[in-house]
């Protein structure tokens, strides 16, 4: 029961769900979730812990960079992730998309690939 309490406690929170929206293409760098959702790096880092530790996503260190993706190995979770998908419209996170695209467009070209070195830096 505490497992699934914390399931939706992280999903009860705006920015979580934007979050969880925008991973649902894919991998994502903290830098990248950062510049999306134009919160701080420390805030961005504290909702993606409680997300992780309730098992909605996945992270992986590559260097200096984490890079987190959605938990998709249990179908209770998938489900979550369809309904979520579902219901928080692309029109209400159309902004971090944006600033999401805005900001990989103004990365250096090498740099450009979401697997790529994170922000541009070596």
């Amino acid at each position: 029961m505490k497992d699934l309490l914390a399931v939706f406690k992280a999903l009860s929170d705006e920015t979580r769900l934007r979050v969880v929206k925008l991973l649902e293409n894919g991998e994502l760098c903290v830098c990248h979730i950062v510049a999306a959702v134009d919160m701080s790096q420390s805030r961005i880092s504290f909702h993606l812990k409680i997300l992780k530790d309730a098992g909605l996503v996945k992270g992986r260190r590559e260097g200096k960079w984490m890079y987190y993706r959605l938990n998709e190995s249990d179908l209770f979770k998938r489900l979550l992730f369809l309904s979520i998908a579902e219901r928080v419209k692309d029109e209400e996170i159309a902004g971090d998309r944006r600033r999401l695209e805005a900001f990989l467009a103004s990365r250096p070209q090498q740099f450009a690939g979401l697997a790529a070195a994170c922000c541009g830096r070596v």
